[in-house]
């Protein structure tokens, strides 16, 4: 194998691996907050529930915020891509939504808990800030969609879906997606041709 070659497939596996272990830190990282909360997260508590000496941490992220920023993107990106996904039609992509919010009290639990917990610690720590935008604006484009012109009208829409999916994770037991669907159409005529009846 020429050396070129051979060099290319080294840094190509290292990148994989680097990638690898970035993930595991950051799946790590969101194990602690729903455990015990994001005022636990130190490089320390990453380290030991990975299983990884604290040097590891250090070398992917120089600091906690950098960890919990990380964390929060890694979490949005999931969601920004399920709500970008939604069908094109207000109607079908309400019902999309419903379940995806539906989904935050059972096997998303977790991911929706980390999520909001960032999303509280983003009014004292500004790195968080521009994902919980990155979110909003996501969000409004899909009120847009759903609810109509009327900013009112968006903004509780908006508020609807993000008190919605903090409600569904704090209940117990599962979410029932036709509960959540007709909650949202009496937002979002655009969704539904008008009201739940």
């Amino acid at each position: 194998m020429p050396e070129r070659e051979e060099a290319e497939r080294i840094t190509d596996g290292r990148r994989r691996k680097g990638e690898r272990r970035r993930r595991e830190l950051l799946e790590a990282v969101l194990r602690v907050i729903v455990r015990d909360g994001v005022a636990a997260v130190t490089q320390r508590a990453v380290a030991k529930e990975a299983g990884v000496p604290p040097s590891a941490v250090l070398y992917y992220f120089a600091t906690v915020d950098e960890l919990l920023v990380a964390a929060l993107a890694r979490v949005n990106d999931d969601y920004i891509e399920r709500v970008r996904a939604l069908p094109e039609e207000p109607g079908a992509a309400l019902r999309g939504l419903a379940e995806l919010i539906a989904e935050a009290a059972d096997k998303e639990r977790a991911a929706a808990l980390a999520e909001y917990e960032l999303y509280l610690m983003a009014a004292r720590r500004p790195a968080l800030r521009a994902e919980l935008h990155r979110w909003n604006g996501c969000l409004d484009v899909l009120a847009l969609r759903c609810a109509g012109p009327d900013p009112a009208g968006r903004a509780a829409f908006t508020a609807a879906v993000d008190g919605l999916m903090m409600r569904t994770f704090v209940e117990e037991g599962p979410t029932d997606p036709e509960r959540v669907h007709a909650a949202l159409r009496r937002l979002a005529p655009g969704g539904a041709g008008g009201p739940a009846r």
